[in-house]
């Protein structure tokens, strides 16, 4: 050790399981022993900078802090019960009518229909419950986000304790990869650098010293520290963030403020429209009962009784669909909503980037070279001209690699086929780039002492032997390190650093910065003995390196995916500028302007909705900053989808249109803060669920129009057979298996139709834009005429033969219209022809079953006595084909006829 140095830790990495039993894993540079957990030498002598260490809180005052200060965790949003979640099913207006209906029906005797009324809307309640229950539990077993277990000094003893048991006064102790429990004083660092990415945003370590605080939820990288917590549970920062979530209301979907508004519509009409029809009844002399009974009936047909179990099914099944594509919808109208995004904000850090420091080029005074691979997989390798090059090529390369992997505490584990890193994350990239140099790499063993990084010297550097003598290792930050410099290392040997010369590595350094790189400068000198000095001087410039956090492969196709669909990216991050735009760069994400953190707080409102009106990406913001941003964007008609996973996302995930959090390295705050959670943490997942929100409301508005269209057959027949005077076109009953057990099946398997030809090539629904619309109202109005009108005119021609004979027949063309005009629903621009008739059998199966089903409701008796209908003959089938062929006709060439037109 030198006189002003630390000792070098030993090199050697153990693997401690559970069971306390090690096993053997591949490291590089690295012998595994077994044996007691790895404690840093320097340690011992930063303890006795300290003479006099705290013996920790006594169990007593412990549990009498634990008493006053509560559990250390946070403010838990109150657990929805399973009763809660399945009572909600039941609160949407078509199905409180339908409820009212039922107990109507109940207490004028009228069991069947209560019955049949009541079993939808049990239907309904439960496949509802179930998915969103699903949901709940499914969150839940992601895991817990916050460390099980903290190490305390209690009684002048080492504990390891329930996080939920730290209280404030607790001396924690930490290493590198331990999860810091909770707000703390540091009283003791050595090496010490934390990940506070969750709070902040920020990719980089902190380093951190004595003095200095650590957060709750953050993580240890680097080094061991000793602190006195200051505070837990939901005073921490952390905490207040999630304070901040609360903060913000619940919020309602785009799809369930339109299917409310339709079915308040709805609702509202059917009764205006009873009352009349049953109050004209009256006053032309029909019983009371009867016509309450018809009123009852033609409302009943109004609402679409079937539409809330179709939209709860088909959700379901969409939701179904996703998990297995890696999305988990929290609410069932989770992707449809993402469907209509049209912005989506999303954080840097793990989203669009792998998370993981990656040397991807090295500037050297007299070369040049680019790096391939990712991560922290070793064998991607160092290419000048496209040439691979190795450390034996280039003695000043070699240099280079041998310090960067001397000065330096990371490692590689390899478990499997997957590296992972042990230790802080630039240096990890720096171990990952001389594996990639080097065959077989030198050895490590070498260093005798350190004189260690810190946030004032911003260098480390280690001195190791070597054949001629000792060698000084540095690396840093380039400002320090050249300072530092006398020479630079060149292909004979060290050369004197001339004022030309430190300028144009001054230029390579500030461009390699403008490109968005971390740039990390090394050198070294030779010298006689193992003193190691005050303050490292006349060092040999060996090169820089630049590193970054490299974007998911699958992000840029998925980018432009988004534009293609029209949907806007904004990039929000706690990262700095520079990076962020070398990111939106490699991604293909257009940038014009970059506003910061402090500049966005010196913004009015109207300023910032003019910025959002740019190509703006925005760097160094703060949590309440991207609640502001999202609330603008909506403000601007925008349904925004927020992604995040730190504790700082989840507000604005929580005020966005849709929430998305990250399900691997996401926190519990923001998975629940958020609608939908990505189970692998994948961008391009986003775009998935987009397509399939698409396809959904897609088919949303096909069946609903569907739906609509067949009741309004009925409710043409039932109003115009009542101003004729005639009998009961329909009964009751008749009306109820109409509506629930036939358009239903139906319509469940046209929510499942494939999504259209060019779906993804579409701007986003606009934010106003009706299920129905116009053209809705419009085919509806023409379908509902011609099948109203059909039937009439076979219950009219039958009459004379018996009512029951005509009643039956009508019923029978009724149920046969609303079947074959499905077809007409399948696409709302492109014909049967171009889908192909046979693209859906799932439809196919549904009309082959309730034909079949109505085939026996005409000549099976129980449901002949069910439904009061008799057998028909040749000639009334004839009849009902003939009159159901135009259904199928006048669309297909409706449709058809444009496209040939347009040559398409």
């Amino acid at each position: 050790m030198g006189a002003h140095g630390h000792l070098l830790p030993n090199r050697v990495f153990h693997c401690l399981q559970p069971s306390q039993a090690c096993r053997r894993v591949t490291l590089i540079g690295v012998k595994v022993l077994s044996g007691r957990r790895p404690r840093l030498p320097s340690e011992e002598q930063a303890r006795r900078m300290h003479p006099n260490p705290t013996a920790g809180l006594t169990g007593k005052e412990a549990r009498a802090r634990l008493a006053r200060f509560g559990p250390n965790r946070l403010a838990r949003a109150r657990k929805v019960s399973p009763l809660a979640i399945l009572a909600r099913q039941f609160t949407g207006f078509l199905v409180l009518i339908l409820i009212v209906a039922a107990a109507i029906a109940l207490a004028l005797g009228e069991r069947i229909d209560a019955l049949a009324i009541t079993l939808v809307v049990v239907l309904n309640g439960v496949l509802g419950f179930v998915q969103e229950w699903r949901a709940e539990t499914a969150l839940a077993a992601l895991g817990q986000m916050m460390a099980s277990f903290a190490r305390v000094l209690r009684d002048g003893q080492e504990q390891l304790i329930d996080t939920e048991e730290v209280v404030p006064g607790d001396l924690v102790i930490l290493e590198a990869g331990d999860r810091i429990p909770a707000d703390m004083d540091i009283t003791l660092a050595v090496q010490l650098k934390a990940d506070e990415s969750a709070l902040t945003g920020e990719s980089v370590p902190v380093v951190k010293g004595r003095g200095d605080s650590l957060f709750m939820g953050t993580t240890v990288v680097a080094g061991r520290a000793e602190g006195v917590v200051t505070a837990t549970g939901s005073a921490t920062e952390f905490g207040q963030i999630a304070s901040l979530t609360g903060s913000v209301g619940r919020k309602e979907t785009h799809l369930q403020e339109q299917l409310g508004r339709l079915a308040r519509q709805m609702g509202l009409a059917a009764l205006i429209v009873a009352a009349l029809i049953g109050a004209l009844g009256v006053a032309t002399g029909k019983p009371v009962i009867e016509m309450f009974m018809t009123a009852l009936s033609l409302a009943v047909a109004i609402v679409p009784e079937g539409l809330p179990a179709v939209v709860t099914i088909t959700l379901a099944l969409g939701a179904g669909a996703m998990v297995r594509q890696h999305a988990l919808a929290r609410r069932l109208q989770a992707v449809e909503t993402l469907g209509a995004a049209s912005v989506i904000c999303t954080d840097k850090t793990g989203t669009l980037t792998e998370d993981r420091m990656t040397a991807v080029r090295i500037a050297m005074p007299d070369q040049r070279y680019e790096v391939t691979g990712a991560g922290y997989d070793p064998t991607g390798h160092i290419a000048a001209n496209g040439l691979r090059v190795r450390a034996a090529d280039d003695p000043g390369l070699a240099a280079l690699l041998e310090t960067a992997l001397v000065c330096n505490h990371a490692w590689l584990a390899r478990a499997g086929d997957d590296w992972q890193l042990v230790g802080e994350p630039t240096e990890g990239a720096l171990v990952t780039l001389a594996c990639k140099g080097w065959a077989p790499l030198p050895s490590r063993d070498a260093a005798v002492a350190e004189l260690p990084f810190s946030s004032e010297r911003k260098r480390m550097s280690v001195l190791a032997r070597s054949p001629d003598g000792y060698v000084l290792h540095s690396k840093g930050a380039p400002e320090p390190v050249l300072e530092r410099c006398s020479h630079v290392w060149g292909a004979s040997g060290p050369l004197p650093m001339t004022d030309t010369l430190r300028a144009m590595l001054q230029t390579e350094y500030e461009a390699m910065a403008g490109d968005g790189l971390r740039v990390i400068a090394l050198a070294r000198r030779v010298q006689d003995d193992d003193t190691l000095p005050h303050d490292e001087g006349g060092l040999a410039f060996l090169g820089f390196v630049g590193l970054i956090d490299p974007p998911r492969p699958e992000v840029a196709p998925a980018i432009r995916a988004a534009k293609s669909a029209g949907i806007r990216v904004v990039l929000i991050t706690g990262d700095a500028g520079l990076t962020a735009q070398a990111i939106a760069r490699q991604i293909g994400l257009s940038v014009t302007r970059v506003i910061h953190g402090d500049a966005l707080a010196a913004m009015d409102d109207d300023a910032l909705l003019a910025a959002l009106r740019e190509d703006v990406l925005f760097a160094r913001t703060a949590p309440a900053q991207k609640l502001r941003i999202v609330s603008a964007l909506q403000q601007q008609d925008q349904i925004v989808a927020m992604t995040g996973d730190g504790v700082n996302d989840a507000p604005a995930l929580k005020k966005a249109d849709i929430g998305v959090a990250m399900g691997q390295r996401g926190t519990d705050v923001a998975r629940d803060a958020a609608d939908l959670v990505l189970l692998d943490d994948n961008f391009a997942t986003i775009l998935r669920a987009i397509r399939e929100g698409r396809r959904q409301y897609e088919n949303i508005r096909k069946f609903v129009r569907y739906l609509l269209a067949s009741n309004a057959g009925e409710v043409v027949a039932l109003v115009v057979n009542l101003i004729l005077g005639g009998p009961l076109i329909f009964l009751a009953t008749q009306i109820l298996w109409m509506n629930l057990v036939t358009d239903g099946m139906t319509a469940v398997a046209l929510g499942l139709e494939k999504s259209t030809p060019g779906q993804m090539d579409r701007p986003p629904r606009p934010k106003a834009q009706p299920i129905l619309g116009r053209g809705g109202f419009l085919t509806i109005l023409a379908f509902g005429t011609y099948t109203g009108a059909a039937s009439l005119w076979v219950f009219y021609s039958l009459l004379p033969m018996g009512e029951g004979l005509a009643r039956s027949a009508a019923f029978t063309a009724m149920i046969v219209f609303e079947k074959v005009s499905v077809f007409a629903f399948r696409s709302l621009h492109l014909p049967c022809t171009r889908i192909g008739w046979f693209s859906n059998p799932l439809l196919i199966a549904a009309l082959t079953l309730t034909l079949g089903a109505q085939v026996a409701a005409i000549y099976w008796p129980p449901l002949q006595v069910l439904l009061q209908t008799q057998a028909l003959g040749w000639g009334e089938w004839a009849l009902i084909g003939l009159l159901a062929l135009p259904l199928v006709l006048v669309p297909e060439l409706a449709k058809a006829v444009p496209l040939w037109q347009r040559g398409k």
